[in-house]
């Protein structure tokens, strides 16, 4: 049997709870293996958004050198959790490695705006796609080619607009990890329709 395709799913204080547990689900019910990094210099639970605990299950730093063996980074949304996580050297630095590998990099709501900090509107000769939650559009104009789909693939960039769109946000993920097949497969249980 293959290996499974990995991903890693950045959480931090002030995380949208619904962007990170919905994505990290659908992927685990995929067959990928979802680790969730903690980047908060304290150990122990995040208190998301709307104050849900999440506990991650390694933290920023921790087997640092097997960040590379990942096929996908996904960095979700929350006012707070995405303003410290595009504040993040780190992050930043993975981010980058990621897209310029041609792994996924996948952004959600407020999440988007990691995207900016890690440079990647730079990394090609087009500025790339992306969408994000309203809230923040005026923050990505001027860099990338923004729009106002529920979800957009641009190379191995995948972005979305907020709570309402990460089902459809997390099988775009599934797809490019793992297939159609796969995501339509597991969609279905989920009484999701989803469309290619």
């Amino acid at each position: 049997m293959a290996n499974p395709k990995k991903a890693i799913v950045f959480v931090a204080n002030g995380t949208e709870e619904m962007e990170a547990v919905i994505t990290i689900d659908v992927l685990r019910r995929a067959g990928i293996e979802v680790q969730v990094l903690g980047v908060e210099i304290e150990r122990g639970p995040v208190t998301c958004s709307r104050n849900i605990q999440i506990v991650p299950d390694a933290f920023l730093g921790d087997d640092a050198g097997k960040i590379g063996s990942y096929d996908a980074v996904i960095v979700p949304g929350g006012a707070l959790g995405a303003t410290t996580l595009s504040q993040n050297g780190q992050v930043k630095s993975i981010l980058a490695d990621f897209y310029a590998q041609h792994k996924v990099v996948a952004a959600i709501c407020a999440g988007t705006l990691a995207i900016r900090s890690a440079g990647i509107q730079t990394k090609s000769a087009e500025p790339p796609s992306v969408t994000s939650h309203p809230s923040v559009r005026d923050q990505l104009e001027r860099d990338f080619a923004y729009k106002e789909d529920r979800v957009v693939v641009d190379r191995n960039l995948v972005t979305s607009r907020g709570p309402g769109t990460t089902f459809e946000f997390a099988l775009k993920i599934v797809e490019l990890l793992v297939g159609v097949d796969r995501a339509r497969e597991i969609a279905g249980p989920m009484i999701l329709n989803f469309e290619v």
